[in-house]
């Protein structure tokens, strides 16, 4: 079909709530696996196909976390898999410049997918807007990070959590 134009690395997973004394070695690897490495392979697995396309360059996005930046209490293993791909990100993109492929990434806060009363208020009290984001509000920057509206942008971090991060 003429190669790959856009790469989006979405997996994920909380991984456990524990205090950091408390997770095994086993939760940490999983965690880790499906947050991290996951988009390593699954990068890996596209580059071939990106470089094959009939347009110049191509796109990757991967989807960070607003915990990726300032972590998250009792979620050890997530804040650090959300904070690597950033890191992993960013030297993505400078590795990729010269090839024409521009690595980007999207840090969301917390998504409302019926979460438990007690939860969506705690989350929603630490954020400036006042309410855990809808899947739908994503929708825009993914488009923007996939098209040509972005052409020279690369390596950047875009957060989009209701301005939890500016606290």
């Amino acid at each position: 079909m003429g190669g790959l134009d856009i790469m989006v690395n979405n997996a994920g997973t909380a991984g456990p709530t524990a205090l950091i004394e408390d997770i095994s070695l086993e939760e940490w690897h999983n965690c880790l696996n499906i947050n991290l490495t996951s988009a390593f392979l699954g990068t890996q697995l596209a580059i071939p196909r990106i470089k094959e396309s009939d347009n110049l360059g191509g796109s990757i996005i991967n989807l960070s976390s607003a915990a990726g930046k300032f972590g998250f209490p009792l979620r050890s293993p997530y804040s650090a898999a959300k904070w690597a791909i950033v890191g992993m990100t960013k030297y993505l993109a400078v590795y990729f410049a010269q090839k024409g492929i521009r690595v980007n990434c999207l840090s969301p806060t917390g998504v409302y997918n019926n979460h438990p009363e007690n939860f969506v208020e705690k989350l929603s009290n630490i954020i400036p807007m006042g309410r855990m984001a809808d899947i739908d509000e994503y929708k825009g920057a993914i488009v923007f990070l996939c098209s040509s509206a972005s052409s020279y942008m690369t390596g950047e971090n875009m957060v989009i959590d209701g301005g939890k991060t500016v606290w």
